[in-house]
């Protein structure tokens, strides 16, 4: 582990003595793949003999959704957790009050989602410092990441907590790059480009590939990528999350400095302590995760509207609403009877493959055997 700390720090330090231009662009583009294959190597470290386990901070998945609390010690998460979701989490002036990872779960729009408050991360969490790589692994199973900043220094932390997540295999608030990348056997090294490129090349996309002693690839580059994204294409091991920025304390500074700091992108202020704009916050984190809410309608009775079925927005057809509920009730569908906006009719026959939409009252009708 040492050894690939110190290979890491060797490799940065050589990438941040390199001039960018097209003449480097070979070198460094090998530089970032070196790199990211040993990052692999820390978020999955081999597997040690002998009956050395090391504790973990997971915890049952419950619920629809799943967000995960993350930021330096002493800024306000586990306040925010007790008052969010009425849940008992150590608070103390001190730093690293929070030693284990403390499950909540909050209600929100007919929802059940659970929040976790990690313990606090430092600087270097990514290459093990402060056990930061299991915070991190967390972290990474979360459908919504909150990274809770102290106002006072929001600009700081949130570089240092994006760079440890960044290096961690977490990219917040991106979506995957258009890229197709599929090994074969045989033919070389294929490129396509569907729009001008301003980075990547052929000579550069063989360099990378060459450090994964790839030789054999169909690659179509739809989007004008960067070096990264390739590596993060090729490494196949990337996590989307998308992130809110809580800045916290904001009952310790003045509306003209909250006026500026509210101007940073995906952010909310909130003062966990006095429970202040915690509607804006809960309303934000409903935008972000993208849950659809479809509500059951037995034959002859109307809709069930206090306990619906959550799906997620990628994963919501007919389909899944039969999975959620019951894996053996899609082999009895027949068909299914939908009210509401994805329907042009009310209601509609739909088939299993039928797209709902939020807030959509849906009757399951069962073939007869």
């Amino acid at each position: 582990m040492g050894d690939v700390i110190r290979r890491i720090e060797e490799i940065e330090y050589e990438m941040s003595k390199t001039q960018k231009n097209k003449a480097t662009s070979g070198h460094l583009g090998l530089l970032k793949a070196k790199l990211a294959k040993l990052r692999r190597e820390l978020i999955t470290p081999k597997s040690q003999g002998g009956s050395g386990t090391v504790e973990s901070f997971e915890v049952a998945k419950t619920g629809d959704s799943r967000i995960g609390f993350v930021g330096f010690p002493s800024v306000g998460k586990s306040t925010l957790l007790s008052n969010l979701a009425g849940v008992y989490s150590e608070v103390a002036a001190y730093e690293f009050t929070t030693l284990t990872t403390v499950p909540g779960c909050i209600k929100y729009k007919g929802a059940k989602i659970q929040l976790l408050d990690l313990p606090g991360i430092i600087e270097g969490a990514k290459d093990g410092k402060g056990r930061g790589r299991q915070v991190i692994a967390v972290a990474r199973t979360a459908n919504l990441i909150f990274i809770v900043l102290d106002v006072l220094k929001p600009l700081g932390h949130k570089k240092i907590i994006e760079s440890e997540l960044e290096g961690f295999g977490i990219r917040l608030n991106k979506t995957p790059p258009n890229i197709i990348f599929r090994k074969k056997d045989k033919g070389g090294i294929n490129l396509q480009t569907m729009v001008t490129q301003s980075e990547l090349d052929l000579d550069l996309i063989k360099t990378i590939l060459a450090e994964y002693r790839i030789c054999n690839a169909d690659i179509t580059l739809r989007c004008d990528a960067t070096t990264d994204e390739f590596i993060d294409v090729v490494e196949g091991n990337r996590s989307y999350i998308p992130c809110i920025y809580l800045l916290n304390k904001i009952d310790q500074i003045s509306i003209e400095e909250l006026d500026i700091i509210c101007k940073i992108p995906h952010t909310v202020p909130i003062s966990a302590h006095h429970k202040w704009n915690y509607d804006d916050l809960l309303e934000k984190m409903w935008q972000y995760l993208k849950l659809v809410r479809i509500y059951t309608k037995p034959k002859g009775q109307l809709p069930d509207y206090e306990s619906p079925v959550v799906l997620q927005t990628e994963r919501c057809s007919v389909e899944d609403f039969c999975n959620k509920i019951h894996r053996t009730i899609l082999k009895e569908l027949k068909y299914a009877l939908v009210w509401g906006s994805s329907v042009k009719h009310q209601p509609q026959r739909v088939g299993k493959d039928h797209v709902l939409h939020d807030e959509d009252v849906v009757q399951i009708v069962k073939s007869v055997k």
